[in-house]
């Protein structure tokens, strides 16, 4: 039997969208048992959150002051004492878990399956490769633990009604002092984060100038949107780093993602392919963006973003 342990995501009381995302991808390994690990000073609100998620069994928390702000650091020593016995143990594929768990694969001594989109069995997972033009299939050994992170765009989030029993742990290990946590940037204000919106709306290298990228945020904040950028946006100063989609940037699978201004290089399309709609306004009609959009609009888009807008 497979006994997977997931570690829980979360920021200022509120549990990520991610962890969710991570059941639901331990769930396809049949018959397996789903417990969820929940570091913070104060977990009790967290773990009352994942006992909700359906599929997960037990719920368990390790509180300590060091734990108030996520440091992969710090994280790893109290994980590591609490792997022992599980047959996995899983993260996300976000910058949380892209953070951590390397991590706590180098420190048991096996290699990390990354990205995981589809299980095949409790060794044998598939993960896209060639900036997702190729998907491969990964056996990783059975006499040794699965570290692994989930591709979060590949999974939709487990359901509620779980009624998970929550533990609390006593773990005595020695933490590191070489790290301590300095700050916490974030962009985006208000708007919804990136990872997780319902709708995504991201400009490219034709907005022109930082300045005429209010035009982004602007038709963001009328639908309600998270807003992206592509590469080129943000390697021109347009848009900050964290708002990057694709390849190198977030993988992101909202409902509606709407392409303004992006030609579609395949590191961005690789960003979004998961996503239910997709929407494109480029005045390039063979821009390869149009290929994957499920809906195309050849304009000039500082005409044609104010009409949408002013129709919205």
């Amino acid at each position: 039997m497979s006994n997977i342990l997931i570690i829980a995501e979360h920021l200022n009381g509120q549990l990520n969208q991610s962890t969710a995302k991570c059941v639901s991808c331990a769930s396809k390994i049949v018959g397996a048992q789903i417990d969820v690990l929940v570091l913070a000073d104060d977990p009790a609100p967290i773990a009352a959150q994942v006992a909700a998620i359906a599929g997960v069994a037990k719920v368990k928390t390790i509180a300590h002051a060091a734990n108030a702000q996520a440091m992969a650091a710090i994280y790893t020593p109290q994980i590591l004492a609490v792997a022992a016995g599980y047959t996995h143990v899983f993260g996300p594929s976000t910058t949380f878990g892209k953070d951590l768990m390397p991590r706590i694969a180098a420190k048991l001594g096996v290699s990390q399956v990354s990205d995981v989109m589809a299980v095949d069995d409790a060794y044998t997972f598939r993960r896209p490769i060639y900036a997702g033009n190729a998907i491969v299939t990964v056996k990783a050994p059975s006499d040794q633990i699965v570290v692994a992170t989930v591709r979060t765009a590949s999974f939709p989030a487990a359901g509620g009604g779980g009624r998970a029993a929550v533990e609390a742990l006593a773990v005595h290990t020695e933490l590191p002092t070489h790290t301590r946590f300095v700050g916490l940037q974030q962009g985006g204000g208000d708007r919804p984060d990136l990872q997780t919106a319902r709708i995504v709306v991201s400009g490219g290298r034709a907005l022109g100038s930082a300045d005429n990228f209010k035009l982004i945020y602007d038709t963001a904040d009328k639908l309600k949107a998270g807003v992206g950028a592509s590469r080129a946006a943000v390697d021109a100063g347009y848009a900050p780093n964290d708002m990057q989609v694709g390849q190198t940037g977030k993988i992101i699978a909202p409902e509606l993602y709407v392409a303004v201004g992006i030609s579609g290089a395949i590191q961005h399309l690789t960003g979004i392919k998961d996503a239910g709609t997709i929407v494109a306004i480029n005045k390039d009609g063979e821009a390869p963006i149009f290929e994957v959009a499920d809906i195309g609009l050849v304009a000039d888009l500082f005409k044609a973003l104010p009409e949408l807008m002013a129709a919205v």
